[in-house]
């Protein structure tokens, strides 16, 4: 399987927050009232989901495309382009080109930026949730280097096949290793569920 000729997405839910910016919410989060620790949680939460995901595009143009925002990756997917990027050309596992789709506060940045920091392994998440999308099937992953070894070979060798129960009725592949592929993966499908409203 050539990923070069495959349009698919990938999503990485970690739990990686950027330290810099929890050190300016606490400044931010002094002088608050008795609810101050319960804000300061929720803001916490808020950044740690802001910069603990990563969003992957293999494009058939041959590109990979990276996006930490949601919304960023959502537009991508649905207008084939994004406003601001970081490109490195010729970067890739295969010698495809990279490009960051970056948020306006970010675009004039080249360091700091949180997909780029989890490519490059500077930021390393313990993966709660991965997915990528192949030839109408739909993958699904536990741990971020499964995620990278796919993304190098171009296929799963151990797996757990679910027929037709994409959100459009996809093959869902639900990506496994040695360490589980034994086990029926709950957790993941309960995740994969949850991902898509279907619990």
């Amino acid at each position: 399987m050539k990923f070069k000729k495959l349009f698919n997405a990938i999503v990485i839910a970690g739990t990686v927050a950027s330290v810099s910016a929890c050190s300016q919410m606490q400044t931010a989060m002094n002088g608050l009232g008795k609810d101050a620790e319960q804000q300061k949680e929720e803001m916490v939460q808020q950044i740690k989901a802001e910069v603990s995901k990563l969003y992957e595009v293999h494009h058939e143009d041959g590109r990979l495309y990276f996006f930490y925002d949601k919304k960023s990756y959502t537009h991508f997917l649905q207008h084939g382009e994004t406003p601001y990027t970081y490109k490195r050309i010729a970067s890739g596992p295969h010698g495809e080109t990279l490009v960051f789709g970056l948020m306006g506060k970010d675009k004039k940045k080249t360091s700091g930026i949180p997909s780029v920091e989890m490519f490059d392994g500077k930021q390393q998440p313990e993966l709660s949730y991965g997915e990528a999308r192949v030839e109408g099937r739909i993958y699904v992953f536990s741990t971020l280097k499964d995620m990278e070894d796919m993304r190098t070979v171009g296929e799963a060798p151990y797996r757990y096949t679910d027929i037709g129960s994409g959100p459009n009725g996809e093959t869902v592949v639900y990506v496994l290793n040695k360490g589980n592929k034994k086990k029926r993966p709950d957790a993941l499908i309960a995740a994969f569920k949850k991902a898509y409203n279907k619990m």
